[in-house]
Formats: structure tokens, sequence, C-alpha cells
């Protein structure tokens, strides 16, 4: 097993939280894994970006080479074409549709998922409203781990294991709400 992921958003979109649980659920199984993370500027709003790879064998780089990764998970759907030239022919980007428009000349939206379309092989995910049925804005990033789980390699058990253990700390309601977070993101998005 080999997956190089990289997570891609905005400050405040919780993608530090997605590669930990990912980090996580990789690690209860005996997987391989190294981490670097990109904080944009260190405040809400710049890019942030994380580079995952995960392995049953050893691992010996923590940045993704160029047209290495098998996907690109954006939170933010301008910043998931940022990181294009990572993608492998084979990968996948799975993005939310639902900008963040932190800066004046934002391209337009419907210009943007289009380029997305056009660039490679991709899942356009409404977030928002997984977000909503679920019960808080605040499940944003994990309705989109969800959506993306099934590229990442790991079992939905163990992804849900490793929400559960990083949520427990902020009590049990907290915990329910994330998951039926993950699993809306699965369900909506399985065709």
């Amino acid at each position: 097993m080999q997956k190089n992921i990289i997570i891609a958003g905005v400050g405040g979109q919780g993608i530090l939280t997605i590669a930990s649980i990912i980090d996580l659920a990789a690690m209860n199984l005996g997987l391989n894994l190294k981490q670097a993370e990109v904080h944009g500027m260190s405040q809400r709003g710049g890019a942030v970006e994380s580079h995952l790879r995960i392995s049953s064998k050893e691992i010996y780089s923590d940045l993704i080479p160029l047209g290495k990764a098998d996907l690109i998970l954006s939170i933010e759907p301008m910043e998931s074409l940022r990181y294009l030239p990572f993608l492998s022919p084979e990968g996948i980007i799975v993005t939310t549709t639902e900008p963040y428009e932190n800066i004046g000349n934002y391209p337009d939206i419907d210009d943007l998922l289009n380029n997305i379309r056009m660039s490679a092989k991709h899942l356009l995910v409404d977030a928002k409203i997984i977000a909503q049925e679920a019960g808080g804005s605040k499940t944003y990033n994990i309705a989109m781990l969800g959506a993306a789980s099934p590229y990442l390699g790991i079992e939905t058990e163990e992804l849900e294991k490793a929400i559960e253990i990083f949520f427990k700390r902020k009590g049990d309601k907290i915990v329910e709400m994330n998951l039926k977070a993950f699993r809306l993101g699965i369900e909506k998005c399985k065709n």
C-alpha cells in the first residue's frame, strides 16, 4: 500500500485536523507515514497545505514529488488548482464547490470549477450542505474527508475510529456530529 495525498485549503478550514485523523488511522494500522505541512503566513485565510505519504514500506521523504500525488483533497476549489503539478496522471482531485473568497479578485466560481473539470479526474462536493445536514458548519472538513475516503486506501471503520479518538476530548455530541458528517460525505458522493 502506498498513497501520496495533498490536503489543501486556507487557514481555519481544518486542513491539519484532516491530516491528523488520517495519520492516526494509518498509525493504528501499523503503516508508515510522513507528513509535511506549510501554514500560509500563519494566519486564518492564508494558504495551508499538507503533504501526507502513507506506505506499508519505508518512506524516505515527507514531500511528494511533482506528478506523484494520488489525491488532492482540497477544502477550497482554487487551492486544488495550485497543486495540479503534483497530481499523477491517474490521480484525482476531491474538492468542495464553495469558494472561500478571501481575496478581492477571486475568479468566477463557474470558470474555476470548469477548469477543475478539464484538468483531471475530479469529484466536486457541496460540503456546505453536507455539513449543515450533519448539524454544524464546523464539520465541513470532516464531510470532505468522508467524500475523499474511498481514495485514501484506509478502511472506513479505521477512519471512524480515528475520528472518535481525535474528537473524544470534546465530548460525545461533537464525536457524533463529526461521524455523521463523515458518513454523509461518503453517502452523498458514492456515485
